[in-house]
């Protein structure tokens, strides 16, 4: 008479739990150390980086805002539209 009960091996099982706890670590590792390249990245204060970009503002030529620059003569402007005349062919 077979036996009504047979006796598993575990290995299997332990198997899958070792490799997901593996793979757990794996994952919190990674983001331990994007986190570490985070905390390591230099800051500044957004009050500097604010004067920074009112600066950069104030020095820039804006061709859109024509209102604080003045009217651009067509020949500087990048966003004007190109003359008819004006292109070329490729041989």
């Amino acid at each position: 008479m077979p036996a009504p009960y047979e006796i598993r091996a575990g290995g299997d099982v332990r198997n899958k739990k070792q490799s997901m706890a593996d793979l757990k670590l794996r994952r919190l590792n990674e983001l331990n150390s994007r986190l570490r390249e985070d905390l390591e990245r230099p800051r500044i204060r957004v009050s500097e980086a604010s004067m920074s970009l009112i600066q950069y503002c104030q020095n820039t030529k804006d061709f859109m805002v024509p209102s604080i620059w003045g009217n651009v003569d067509k020949r500087d402007d990048p966003y004007a539209p190109q003359q008819p005349n004006a292109c070329c062919s490729v041989m």
